[in-house]
């Protein structure tokens, strides 16, 4: 149980990847705080909790808005002692809110606003309480988005959130807090949270990885709760990469996804010429 004694604050802990990692914490002994805009789903996440016997209360917040989240990291510091803070709350093209006849200057502000700007704000108010509980984690989630141009302001979004973990890396240093980042690939977050099959491959044209499936919420969960504990306690300022191997893969080369066992150079597994 390696958070056991831990508070923990997720942000976007209400759905989605932000569930599964609430999930995960609760089973490795952290109380949780998590915050969202959705109040029924974050009552059922609540439900949850409690059926696992485990600790979680949910804070409603719009986290673009400063004032708001200034108000909710106060609320947390009544709450608990804060040992960790995860940066997960954000919004693609489609949640964003973007429509198709806004201007430039206000699809931009949708955008950042639910990715970077709660990234952001969460993070400055929350360092102080980090530093009075004698130091701890940020782990921030971005996106395998920022390596790919067609997603648009999204990616730039998730870019400046990798930068920003780097900042908040040097910053925090001499308070004993770290800042890392996970940098999910394709995640089945409408299904089963924990099981792999659950992210089967399904109907897409190209496998969604070099595994030939999805991940899964508990998957990225794991990675976070690694970069949270103590076990790495000398990294910081890092994005890990969990997208089943799908960045390395250039798309020429997609055709070897079908071909696996005779045409790999090592040639010392699968079939043979």
């Amino acid at each position: 149980m390696r958070f056991k004694g831990k508070d923990v604050l997720v942000t976007g802990g209400n759905s989605g990847i932000g569930r599964g990692i609430v999930q995960y914490l609760l089973k490795e002994g952290a109380r949780i705080a998590f915050a969202g805009r959705d109040q029924e789903k974050g009552r059922a996440v609540e439900v949850e909790a409690k059926a696992l016997e485990g600790d979680a209360r949910f804070f409603p917040c719009d986290l673009s808005e400063e004032r708001q989240v200034e108000d909710l990291i106060g609320l947390i510091g009544q709450w608990g002692r804060l040992s960790v803070v995860i940066n997960n709350a954000g919004a693609g093209s489609r949640r964003s809110g973007i429509k198709l006849g806004d201007r430039p200057g206000a699809r931009w502000d949708k955008m950042r606003g639910a990715n970077l700007d709660s990234t952001y704000f969460v993070s400055s108010f929350a360092l102080p309480l980090l530093r009075d509980s004698g130091g701890g984690a940020i782990v921030n989630i971005s996106s395998t988005a920022t390596l790919h141009g067609n997603w648009g302001l999204y990616c730039v979004a998730k870019a400046a959130v990798e930068a920003l973990t780097r900042s908040l890396a040097i910053e925090g240093a001499p308070h004993g807090i770290r800042a890392n980042c996970v940098s999910p690939g394709w995640i089945a977050t409408e299904t089963d949270l924990t099981t792999p099959a659950s992210g089967s491959a399904g109907d897409w044209t190209v496998p969604p990885s070099v595994l030939g499936r999805m991940g899964t919420p508990a998957e990225i969960a794991a990675a976070v709760a690694f970069l949270a504990s103590d076990e790495a306690s000398f990294v910081t300022g890092q994005t890990l990469i969990a997208d089943g191997g799908l960045s390395i893969l250039d798309f020429t080369s997609l055709s070897l996804l079908d071909q696996r066992g005779s045409v790999l150079f090592s040639g010392m597994v699968g079939d043979t010429p």
